[in-house]
């Protein structure tokens, strides 16, 4: 149901529509404060982990980072995690099914679909499923389900303000992505995550609020967390031509990768929709395969960073490197697919890490003379790993240079990443990220387009025959008047209402016109109590657009600055 347009705030409806104006700074103000309770919810989550991986897997009540890895159950360990399946698939089933999957999906679908709309009990949902999920075993980390929450919680508030459908997917993605810097405190990399996934748009109106937001949230970071890099590595040599040319081909091969990657996700994903089952059960189901594995390896099991940080050290023995390849793909690739609560970012960057150390094994091996760096190899196999799968390059190549401070990692990482980026479009049609919303019929974008609305003025593409009544007009007259110009073709919803001096006076519903108790006599005026919403001359098509559409109107009065002039025209 559409917005009374008795309830218009025109200060949302009278704005000119500038690249940076008032708007931007009232957006930015309110993506700061929402950055700060994500990085909030972040530090909480966290903990929450911490808290649920110290009961199931050592018994004691404890907030401390500990890894599954070190349990000593036995078989029990394959247990686990199905009993924190057969939760998320409950909590799923009778609270929402949107807490299923890894999130960025379901926000792209919402921004594209339902004007940025989320439902906002996955607020609350969300994170406490992924905590579970995690904290039982599920190979996950913790900022795919942060991510889902910060866009929730941003999307919640542009649904309780008066802004447009734009400003609510600004408000979105700045909370999305302000939850990956918290997690990180990666700000500059969850700008990029914003623009690649998200926003589709490099614009002033986008990138200052989303820019605070993400500023924030690595704040957020930095006091709750850590001011060290994520991911601390030895220092790396900067590398030789050869060197850079192996890196190269490294990418190619872990760009075949990541697309076998993303399609084995979708092709499990199909496999347990064929079950003779309900989905609330597919969790459970798949969290047998994650026990299973964790019992063999129980390295796969849980967050996993610390198996980052090791890659990247260069310390690893290689079945360890085999593990981390294999096995941690199999249990999350399964588990994701089940459809249970959790993310992608940190299984991909474990799982390319170990792949690309593996790679960079075999090269010393079999060409001494190539000269690359085991730690290098790792860096640029997370890296490329995820710009393969996401399509998410600029994010990528940042992220990896934001969280290890490796300033000799650019040129192998770039490269590295650039020729996974480009084999994945020739191996995949989507990515990771919009496979399953593009199988649902939806377009996504692939690539920044400039909007042409926001190039055009109203008064480039208005038409002066305007749907215009009177205040003096009776129903009757309307009716009247309807008929003889208003073919069946050419209908007009709503007409615009002047007074004698052609000053707006509103806008009136044809199905109110033509409703039948309405006695014929009845003035025009006193069926208006609004002037309802209206744009100036030099006003933005796309400002144009947004309000038509929260309104459901197909007639927008445009009004002129001139009190000389008559505002009478209009546009549908």
């Amino acid at each position: 149901m559409s917005p009374s347009l008795g309830e218009v705030d025109h200060e949302i409806m009278e704005q000119k529509d500038y690249p940076v104006g008032k708007r931007v700074f009232y957006l930015s103000l309110q993506a700061i404060f929402n950055a700060i309770i994500v990085g909030l919810v972040a530090r909480l989550l966290v903990s929450l982990i911490d808290l649920i991986t110290n009961i199931s897997f050592y018994g004691k009540f404890s907030f401390a980072d500990m890894s599954p890895a070190n349990n000593h159950l036995g078989w029990v360990v394959i247990i686990l995690p199905v009993i924190g399946g057969l939760i998320v698939g409950v909590m799923a089933k009778y609270g929402s099914p949107a807490i299923r999957g890894h999130g960025i999906p379901e926000a792209m679908e919402q921004i594209l679909l339902n004007e940025s709309k989320i439902n906002p009990i996955i607020i609350f949902l969300k994170p406490i499923s992924a905590a579970i999920s995690i904290g039982t075993g599920g190979p996950f980390g913790a900022e795919g389900p942060i991510i889902s929450t910060g866009g929730a919680f941003g999307s919640l508030v542009g649904q309780l303000m008066k802004v447009t459908p734009n400003e609510r997917k600004i408000l979105l993605a700045a909370g999305a992505c302000a939850g990956m810097a918290a997690i990180f405190g990666t700000p500059l990399a969850a700008v990029l995550l914003a623009i690649e996934l998200l926003l589709f748009e490099f614009s002033p109106r986008s990138i200052i609020p989303v820019a605070l937001s993400c500023v924030t949230g690595a704040a957020m970071h930095f006091i709750l967390f850590s001011t060290a890099p994520v991911f601390p590595m030895p220092a790396i040599p900067e590398p030789s031509s050869i060197a850079m040319i192996t890196y190269l081909f490294m990418g190619v091969v872990l760009g075949v990768a990541a697309s076998l990657v993303s399609r084995s996700v979708y092709f499990i994903e199909d496999l347990f929709e064929h079950l003779p089952v309900h989905w609330m059960w597919w969790p459970a189901i798949g969290a047998v395969a994650v026990g299973v594995i964790g019992y063999f390896a129980p390295f796969t099991l849980g967050v996993g960073y610390s198996n980052i940080q090791n890659l990247l050290s260069g310390t690893l023995p290689l079945y360890m490197l085999f593990t981390l390849s294999l096995l941690k793909f199999l249990s999350w690739s399964i588990s994701l697919g089940s459809g249970t609560s959790g993310g992608t970012l940190a299984p991909l960057l474990t799982i390319g890490a170990a792949t690309g150390s593996l790679l960079g094994v075999a090269a010393l091996h079999l060409f001494p003379a190539c000269d690359v760096n085991v730690m290098t190899c790792a860096l640029i196999g997370m890296a490329a790993m995820f710009a393969g799968a996401s399509r998410a390059l600029l994010t990528s190549v940042v992220f990896a240079l934001e969280c290890t401070q490796q300033p000799h990692g650019l040129l192998p990482v770039m490269g590295a990443c650039t020729a996974s980026y480009f084999v994945s479009f020739f191996l995949m049609k989507g990515s990771i990220m919009t496979e399953k919303i593009e199988r649902r019929g939806v377009s996504t974008p692939n690539s920044y387009e400039p909007d042409v609305l926001m190039h055009l003025s109203v008064k480039e593409v208005f038409s002066e025959e305007a749907n215009l009544l009177g205040v003096e007009n009776t129903v009757k007259d309307a009716r009247e008047w309807i008929k003889e110009t208003n073919t069946e073709e050419g209908q007009a919803t709503a007409f615009v209402l002047a007074d004698n001096e052609g000053m707006l006076a509103g806008i009136i519903q044809r199905k109110l016109i033509f409703e039948k108790k309405l006695p014929d006599t009845t003035p025009l005026a006193d069926m208006v109590s609004n002037r309802g919403p209206y744009v100036y001359e030099e006003s933005r098509l796309s400002l144009v657009v947004d309000i038509m559409a929260k309104y459901d109107l197909d007639v927008m009065p445009v009004v002129t600055h001139d009190p000389g002039a008559r505002f009478p025209v209009s546009i549908g």
